[in-house]
């Protein structure tokens, strides 16, 4: 399996000559359109398959994991994208969520949703949504992906919860871990009070978390990218503090460049 990193939570993955991609995201300045930001824009890559990719996985419906512009550019006729099951209930609580929904369905995308631990085949590609946690209790699955014999986890920008160990067991141990490292601190007008906690993995929760799905490498994601001044506030330095915080673990980490193809 080939993995390639393609900025902020994108990542495509390749196998017998066939490929899908997570949380493509190919316009950053259409996520908070309108808003001030602190901070540059993350950089992204399309796919090197942009075309004729077999599937689009979405951890959670928030724009920046979930581009429908970016999936009808990459995907291939009848190319379907996945995302998990919403959780239902009124336009308050799903806030978050309209946009990214409205505009898959703008693009008439086939569209499949996974319930938790579902698992699934697309071509060489095995695929289970596994529970996670996000911080605003918007519907969100890691996705494990086996091809070739290799395993891979991408999780999205799950915060710490419990689920690991039960991952691990079903779906691991895992050659890769996609691990988001930005940590930041949320405050959305719709979900108030808001938490002092992580909304995202922190470098020092990513390398935990690593380390209880049995990696045997870990890859950062989800880091050099938005931050707004008191509504997602992210702290400097998010790599080198990762890598800090893994350096006494067994896994390795490796940071290829954006877009650089690893093989496992």
């Amino acid at each position: 399996m080939r993995v390639r990193w393609l900025g902020w939570a994108g990542v495509e993955l390749e196998a017998q000559g066939e490929s899908l991609v997570i949380d493509l995201l190919g316009r950053p300045e259409g996520v908070l359109e309108g808003t001030p930001l602190s901070a540059p824009l993350p950089r992204v890559t399309p796919p090197s398959t942009e075309g004729d990719v077999l599937a689009g996985l979405c951890t959670h419906l928030h724009r920046d994991h979930t581009d429908a512009g970016a999936l009808a550019r990459a995907l291939r006729p009848g190319g379907q994208v996945l995302h998990p099951h919403s959780f239902g209930d009124d336009a308050h609580e799903n806030l978050w969520l309209l946009k990214a929904d409205g505009e898959l369905t703008e693009r008439n995308l086939p569209r499949r949703p996974m319930a938790l631990w579902e698992t699934t085949r697309i071509g060489p590609f095995t695929i289970a949504a596994v529970p996670a946690v996000d911080a605003l209790g918007d519907p969100q699955v890691s996705w494990a992906v086996e091809a070739g014999g290799k395993r891979v986890i991408h999780l999205g920008d799950s915060m710490f919860h419990g689920y690991w160990w039960r991952a691990a067991h079903r779906y691991g141990p895992f050659d890769a871990v996609l691990t988001p490292i930005n940590g930041p601190t949320l405050c959305f007008p719709h979900c108030q009070p808001p938490s002092p906690y992580p909304g995202a993995l922190d470098p020092e929760h990513a390398a935990v978390a690593a380390r209880l799905l049995g990696a045997k490498v870990a890859l950062p994601i989800h880091y050099d990218g938005f931050h707004i001044d008191g509504v997602y506030t992210t702290e400097p330095e998010e790599l080198s503090r990762f890598l800090d915080a893994a350096s006494t673990e067994t896994y390795k980490v490796l940071t290829p460049k954006q877009g650089e193809a690893l093989t496992l």
